[in-house]
């Protein structure tokens, strides 16, 4: 239904769509059966044996389901590459990244500041399976440079970073890995194919929390990974198959609704976004706005080259003692519309604050200079606010309706 001829709005729409056969339905089908019928000489039992895990006959939902089918080869296009392999959320693609391409005796460079549930894989799941890691500030490319081994086969990246919207050179931490012989795998969340095309850049691999702004309606978890055909195939049946982390047919039906409408929903989002950050960056109670579409942001000429659209994470951190202020937003008396809540990306706004202090105890364990650029961005703590589609007129009243308190 669609070509790389075809602008990325309309791929959002009909990648991976076909109007069913029988009905004419334009809306995917969910398919729910687990099994499939097939002939005896089509499908080996042993993924050992089936050199494609996508050609038809469809055989078992675990391998591979015609509605899951459908949001990979949409989210593919959107990131102008061959293949993917959706997963059960956005662990279960970063766990098929890593158990796919490592093996015991690997080296993996991550970033020091990542989703912490990833760091937290790296650093004590795979450390326990004979796979070392050195985790890396990668907007210091010498430092990316630096930390390169003989043994090193992944650098995985996320631009813009939760929390701290840093942003990494994707094309020039592609070329460091190439160099190296490695692989660079970049988690893509925040910004979305509508900010970045991190393929297009020189990287191998990337990755989504469907569950974000892909969905965009917190309503599903879901994970993917795509990239070229031959890297995401030995994904499939050596990691995805075997571990069964599959997504379900009636989250992948969600999940393709979401992307359906990502392209005005992220535009709209950015121009949410930019307001709000404006805005927060000129109330007294506020010492410091991070948000990539920002001109005080320490990496917007990067932003302004890497990035399409801003997308609708920021980072605040206030004056007052930030416990304080959280009790204040979250407790009665608080904010109405911006919900005190976890996760991010969804069509209502939340926020949540990130301490520095638990983080560097339970995650980052960073000392030294690494630890001064995180509280460059983060000082003692910050609140992580995700914007949604309210006007923003309406979400600055609720926010300083409580900050205003605090000047």
């Amino acid at each position: 239904m669609t070509s790389s001829n075809h602008d990325p709005r309309t791929l959002a729409v009909h990648a991976g769509l076909e109007p069913d056969p029988v009905t004419g339905a334009i809306a995917p089908n969910i398919a729910t059966a687990t099994n499939f019928t097939f002939q005896p000489k089509d499908v080996a039992f042993s993924a050992n044996f089936n050199p494609d895990m996508t050609a038809l006959p469809y055989f078992y939902s675990r391998w591979t389901n015609p509605t899951v089918r459908q949001l990979e080869q949409r989210v593919a296009a959107l990131e102008g590459t061959e293949d993917g392999i959706a997963t059960a959320s956005g662990m279960a693609a970063s766990a098929a990244i890593l158990f796919g391409v490592l093996k015991a005796g690997d080296h993996i460079i991550i970033s020091d500041v990542c989703y912490p549930g990833v760091r937290e894989l790296v650093s004590e799941v795979l450390a326990d399976l004979g796979i070392q890691s050195s985790a890396v500030n990668l907007s210091d490319l010498a430092a990316a440079r630096a930390a390169m081994r003989p043994n090193t086969k992944l650098i995985h990246a996320e631009t813009p970073c939760n929390p701290l919207m840093r942003l990494t050179d994707i094309a020039a931490l592609a070329a460091i890995a190439h160099e190296g012989g490695a692989l660079l795998s970049v988690d893509s969340t925040v910004a979305t194919p509508v900010a970045t095309q991190p393929l297009t850049l020189g990287a191998d691999l990337v990755m989504h929390s469907l569950t974000k702004f892909m969905n965009g309606h917190g309503d599903v978890l879901g994970g993917i990974v795509v990239g070229k055909k031959h890297l995401i195939e030995p994904i499939r049946a050596r990691i995805a198959i075997r571990l069964g982390a599959s997504l379900a047919a009636q989250s992948a039906w969600l999940i393709l609704r979401g992307i359906d409408s990502l392209y005005p929903r992220m535009a709209m989002i950015e121009t949410n976004a930019l307001a709000v950050a404006q805005g927060l960056e000129r109330h007294r109670a506020v010492a410091r706005v991070i948000y990539p579409g920002l001109s005080s942001h320490p990496q917007y000429d990067l932003a302004k080259r890497q990035m399409k659209n801003f997308s609708g994470m920021m980072t605040f951190q206030t004056k007052a003692q930030s416990d304080e202020v959280a009790n204040a937003l979250a407790g009665e008396g608080g904010t109405k519309l911006v919900h005190y809540a976890v996760s991010l990306g969804h069509q209502r706004s939340n926020l949540v604050l990130m301490r520095t202090d638990e983080l560097m105890r339970s995650t980052y364990f960073l000392e030294g200079a690494a630890l001064d650029d995180y509280r460059h961005y983060a000082g003692d703590g910050v609140f992580r606010l995700s914007i949604g589609l309210e006007a923003p007129e309406d979400i600055l009243a609720d926010l300083f309706a409580v900050l205003d308190r605090f000047v």
